[in-house]
């Protein structure tokens, strides 16, 4: 059997729709889970919405409707998001939704296990609320009562609660979260982590809220006058859509999940909170969590509540997906920020696209139709020496194969970069090699090796560009005359060659048209 993999995204929380960043997580998910199945593993990538809370009672008030029908509001803006990702072509294996009946089950039986284990207890609780994030803050960690991370005022609350003893684990995770160098990436986030719980001390951890305040959540089994806090909820995801506890067969065959892809803003969630709540229950931890930058627009976050999030919608009806997946992935290194604008999204598909990939497609099919027909030229018996062209063979090769390590690991940039380095170590072998002038002087072994070198790595580029770019990956291929697709392993060195002789290639149209900016 192929080994598996578990990804997961984030429950995006649907009091509003899907932004650039919601699309940032699912792209990098959507790529890891492609390029691994290209390599022959066995992949479960989940994702799904976090529908319970406050600001989800909230919104669908202003949205018109009534107290008691906010049911009718996330199965209003549930199919958005799940239409945005088929337009980019997010291929996921499951949706999980918080309002399911078995998530529910699943949050309610974990409650009811916890609370019997001794693990949840019940005291009133006096500190600060923020009903944006959907956390709590001690008065040690927000002194002025403004939120440390969105920076709006914090609620004061005053009730009794039902929480969690997680102070108990802080030794423990602290020694478990050093002695574990891959369990949270990047690294830089790991040391934040660190900084927390070295620094201050762990508090238990909230995990109700009274049905007096909000009544749109889970109810708690032992007590009904309660519902349970959103991110307690949202995070047992990750085990209830894996097969917990209803189906156990599914869960020993999924879990641990191998990487949580989640942003920077509720890294301490999930490296904190979600990892007590586990060893709570007795269950192995996920092996990494990776959490991902957010994108800026002139030095601000983007967000829905500041009014300047990006629509991907807009910007993929404009650029076209494919264009629009490649810049998120090659213009910052994922982990860190990066500042979205349509004037650098322009100019990487300009650069990158219209002049680098989609160039070299055309010129080359259109030799390989002026010189030989639109056939592929045999080069079996040819026996002419090619520096410039095994340097080509040679290095699309090896880029194959640093691809099995830079994929998984997230550094999607890193891996564009060296599938152009191939790009642009091909339109120069165009240039120094002068195929219109050994046509001329009649050298044909010369000019059929130089055809078949471009059309073969072009043939390798397509399928080590699928994972990042699938339709223009099959796009090049439908050119090039393969009828086999992308979505096979590619990594062995024997990669090479395998462009049959005498196939037909055709150009079928411009790749990537170049956008012409007014001055």
């Amino acid at each position: 059997m192929p080994k598996k993999y578990y990804i997961t995204s984030p429950l995006y929380y649907v009091n509003s729709k899907p932004h650039i960043g919601h699309s940032y997580t699912q792209v990098a998910c959507d790529t890891v889970a492609r390029f691994l199945r290209q390599n022959e593993r066995d992949v479960f990538f989940m994702t799904g919405t976090d529908e319970h809370g406050e600001k989800i009672e909230k919104a669908a008030l202003g949205s018109g409707l009534k107290e008691g029908e906010e049911q009718k509001f996330v199965d209003g803006i549930v199919p958005v998001f799940k239409d945005l990702w088929a337009r980019l072509n997010i291929k996921y294996d499951y949706f999980i939704r918080t309002t399911d009946d078995y998530h529910i089950q699943t949050v309610r039986a974990v409650l009811d296990n916890l609370y019997k284990l001794g693990k949840i207890y019940k005291k009133d609780y006096k500190g600060w609320f923020c009903t944006p994030c959907e956390t709590f803050w001690t008065q040690t960690q927000s002194p002025d009562g403004i939120c440390p991370d969105c920076k709006r005022p914090l609620e004061k609350l005053d009730e009794s609660n039902y929480f969690l003893k997680t102070s108990e684990h802080q030794k423990w995770l602290i020694d478990y979260i050093n002695n574990n160098p891959d369990f949270i990436k990047p690294n830089f986030r790991k040391n934040e982590i660190l900084g927390f719980l070295n620094n201050e001390e762990l508090m238990d951890l909230c995990i109700t809220r009274p049905k007096s305040r909000m009544s749109w959540g889970i109810e708690v089994p032992f007590d009904k006058d309660y519902v349970t806090y959103v991110w307690f909820d949202a995070l047992i995801n990750y085990i209830s859509g894996a097969g917990y506890p209803h189906d156990m067969k599914r869960f020993s065959r999924l879990w641990p999940a191998d990487t949580h892809v989640i942003g920077k803003d509720i890294l301490r969630h999930h490296a904190v909170y979600w990892i007590i709540m586990l060893r709570s229950l007795g269950l192995e931890l996920p092996k990494t969590i990776f959490a991902h930058g957010w994108w800026v627009i002139k030095g601000e976050k983007m967000s829905k509540s500041k009014g300047n999030a990006v629509d991907p919608i807009d910007i993929i009806s404009r650029f076209g997906v494919d264009p629009y997946r490649y810049f998120l992935l090659r213009e910052v290194q994922f982990g860190m920020d990066g500042t979205f604008s349509e004037e650098a999204l322009v100019s990487r598909y300009n650069s990158d696209l219209a002049n680098d990939i989609g160039n070299l497609l055309s010129r080359t099919l259109t030799m390989a139709e002026k010189y030989f027909s639109g056939a592929v030229p045999d080069v079996s018996n040819i026996k002419i020496a090619d520096p410039a062209a095994e340097e080509i063979s040679s290095k699309v090769v090896n880029t194959a194969q640093e691809m099995v390590k830079l994929i998984p690991n997230f550094d999607f940039s890193a891996a564009l970069a060296k599938i152009w380095e191939v790009i642009g170590l091909a339109n120069k072998y165009i240039e120094n090699s002068k195929p219109w002038v050994l046509a001329k002087e009649g050298k044909q072994e010369e000019l059929a090796l130089v055809i078949y070198t471009l059309l073969e790595a072009l043939r390798i580029i397509a399928i080590e560009i699928y994972s990042f770019m699938p339709e223009t990956s099959e796009k090049m291929l439908a050119q090039l005359g393969v009828s086999q697709g992308a979505d096979r392993a590619f990594s062995d060195a024997k990669i090479w060659g395998k462009l049959a002789k005498g196939s037909k290639v055709s150009k079928l149209g411009s790749l990537f048209p170049r956008i012409v900016t007014k001055a």
